[in-house]
């Protein structure tokens, strides 16, 4: 499996886009987003820990709501910190076109190298990537997809999984 990090860009964030990352990382607006958007986000304890303009953390505590029966956390429990690095980046970049642009998964891919037994940070570095395709797409008018890459960590460094998402930006119709 490729593991070649991408050169990240220095991106400016506009003044709206810097309100809105503030919003996602204050904890307190952080838990009520995921209580009334996310539950079963709220309920794994999933937190949002970094939000750039070219990379997003998300961390997902090992406990026992996450846990399967094979002592590691569930799958499915990591599938969902991880979307939230890339689906992050996706709103944070829209917030600017937030009413004119729709996004949503079309695929998505796991490899799962290790077995996590602690907290799992996943990290994604490709917020480039997601601001060229809904640039892309509001300037078309045609659907674009962007597949981005995000690898779940323990604190010792230790590489547990890594995630494609497949995002599709694409510009609203006016009625």
């Amino acid at each position: 499996m490729d593991t070649t990090e991408i050169t990240q860009n220095t991106i400016e964030l506009t003044p709206k886009q810097e309100k809105f990352a503030q919003k996602m990382l204050n904890p307190l607006k952080f838990k009520l987003f995921t209580m009334t958007q996310v539950p079963l986000g709220f309920i794994a304890g999933m937190k949002l820990k970094t939000l750039e303009a070219s990379k997003c953390s998300t961390t997902l505590p090992y406990k026992f709501l996450n846990k399967n029966p094979f002592k590691s956390t569930y799958f499915a429990a990591q599938s969902m910190a991880a979307e939230l690095s890339t689906a992050a980046l996706g709103m944070l970049h829209l917030s600017e076109h937030m009413k004119t642009i729709a996004f949503i998964i079309v695929d998505m891919e796991a490899k799962f190298v290790k077995k996590a037994t602690a907290k799992v940070t996943f990290t994604c570095i490709e917020g480039d990537k997601v601001k060229k395709a809904i640039e892309d797409a509001y300037a078309t008018g045609e659907s674009v997809e962007v597949k981005m890459l995000t690898e779940g960590k323990m604190p010792d460094g230790t590489v547990v999984s890594r995630f494609y998402f497949t995002w599709s930006f694409k510009k609203r119709s006016r009625k």
